[in-house]
């Protein structure tokens, strides 16, 4: 390939991303289009430090790999040539590809780069830099023991349907994130995801459910109203690869839920759940409320290899002055009866006498007893007890009700996202202990005397 001579130099000493992917580029006649221009400027700001972390959904084919996943790395090492740079993809195979054409790249361009492999790697996704640079591909939850980062590019970390729609795989990849992928990202360090939409609880769904600070940049393929990019309602993201019409008939063979999914980044919610997850307002501060319920969701079981017992459940709700919810926190835990006693009267102290507690009684008289016996021992708080009744999805549709209208905000913190997924899930998930304690909550505070002032949360429990 003949470099136009004289690439214009920036600041960093290196000309700026879109004039290296188009020069890269040139050789086989393409050129970035709107989306890519868009993408470009984007991973422009990953390398400037504008942005930490960037979340890219794009539908197959939009060649989002092809900029994010090969030209950008290139691009990262010519202004950082000792840097270090960890991809991960669905499968290490994957990786490799990506890297094999990183390494292309760097190869036949170095010299323009300021780059020169290193003698001794040759491995296509396993390679070093005379410069010090480092760069190692894996696929998702592979061993990364040892690996540290300057930059982590996750790429198409989801492989199918059955995949996505697994929640042992979804929990398996998120931990992975997390407890693993994390601890290797230094200090100033970034972060890019690069992905199709596959399930509402995807990993780019519980990054944008728990996570702050992430800048997405979401592009489906034909466009809806307000269109970042300014397209008219319909038009095709890539009308030069494939148009309109075309995206149309694979609406109509791949069905709607996975054309939401993968085509539109949009992905919908199984028929029959009952909570609308996505109407949910996550806040990080609390505002000021009327008055709080902390509503338990009681049970008694420890669990133990070959069993799955129900949690017991503390959630404590807030009510605003214009009458929203809000809440507040959640604790959730699996103890034998005396640690859920001592749990109640710790938790029922750190909240305050300003917290009411509502609880569940259980049909026959040993529920009354052990009513009775916990309004002892919280003698100090505001009790209140009543049997459930009625079906569970009925209990839970006022609260249900109050989330779908938008009136329902949730706190971020280290619960959100298993609560979140509880309510999703409902009533065909495998728990249901938050749901029930939110249902309680809901009810309880709604029979509660607003109280003359706001309540100062953080005088609560002193």
């Amino acid at each position: 390939m003949t470099h136009r001579a004289g690439l214009a130099r920036d600041e960093f000493g290196l000309a700026g991303f879109r004039d290296f992917a188009e020069t890269i580029l040139s050789v086989r006649g393409d050129r970035p289009a709107r989306h890519h221009v868009a993408l470009i400027e984007a991973l422009e700001r990953v390398a400037e430090g504008a942005i930490d972390r960037l979340m890219v959904q794009m539908p197959p084919g939009a060649a989002k790999s092809t900029y994010a996943s090969v030209l950008f790395p290139a691009f990262w090492f010519a202004r950082r040539p000792e840097s270090e740079v960890i991809a991960a993809c669905h499968t290490a195979s994957l990786a490799e590809h990506f890297g094999r054409q990183l390494r292309g790249v760097i190869a036949e361009h170095g010299e323009a780069l300021g780059l020169r492999l290193d003698a001794g790697s040759r491995a296509a996704g396993r390679f070093g830099l005379v410069s010090g640079g480092q760069y190692f591909a894996t696929g998702v939850r592979g061993p990364i023991t040892g690996r540290r980062a300057d930059l982590i590019l996750i790429d198409d970390p989801v492989k199918s349907w059955a995949e996505a729609d697994s929640r042992s795989a979804r929990d398996a990849l998120d931990g992975w994130y997390r407890a693993e992928l994390l601890s290797r990202l230094k200090p100033g360090g970034r972060i890019v995801l690069i992905m199709t939409r596959w399930h509402k609880d995807d990993l780019a769904g519980r990054l944008g459910r728990t996570e702050d600070g992430w800048t997405v940049l979401r592009f489906p393929a034909l466009a809806e109203p307000d269109d970042p990019l300014g397209r008219a309602v319909g038009e095709a993201l890539w009308p030069e690869w494939e148009n309109a019409a075309a995206i149309s008939r694979k609406r109509a063979a791949v069905g709607e839920r996975a054309f939401m999914a993968l085509y539109q980044q949009n992905p919908t919610s199984d028929s029959g759940q009952q909570f609308d997850v996505d109407r949910v307002v996550l806040i990080t501060e609390v505002p000021p409320v009327l008055r709080t319920v902390r509503a338990w969701d009681l049970a008694a079981s420890v669990a133990t290899p070959g069993r799955d017992p129900d949690w017991t459940v503390g959630l404590k709700l807030g009510r605003l002055e214009d009458g929203r919810y809000v809440v507040l926190d959640i604790v959730r835990v699996r103890e034998r009866p005396t640690d859920v006693e001592q749990l109640l009267v710790g938790i029922a102290t750190k909240d305050g006498v300003g917290t009411a507690i509502a609880l569940a009684q259980d049909p026959g008289q040993a529920g009354v007893a052990q009513i009775e016996h916990y309004k002892r021992r919280l003698a100090a708080f505001q009790v209140m007890s009543s049997p459930e009744s009625g079906a569970k999805m009925t209990r839970a549709m006022p609260a249900a009700a109050e989330l779908g209208s938008g009136r329902m905000m949730v706190l971020r913190a280290e619960w959100t996202a298993a609560f979140l997924d509880e309510l999703q899930a409902f009533p065909n998930g495998e728990k249901d202990d938050q749901v029930d304690a939110l249902s309680r909550a809901v009810i309880t505070i709604a029979k509660l005397p607003a109280l003359s002032r706001r309540i100062d949360l953080s005088l609560l429990g002193r």
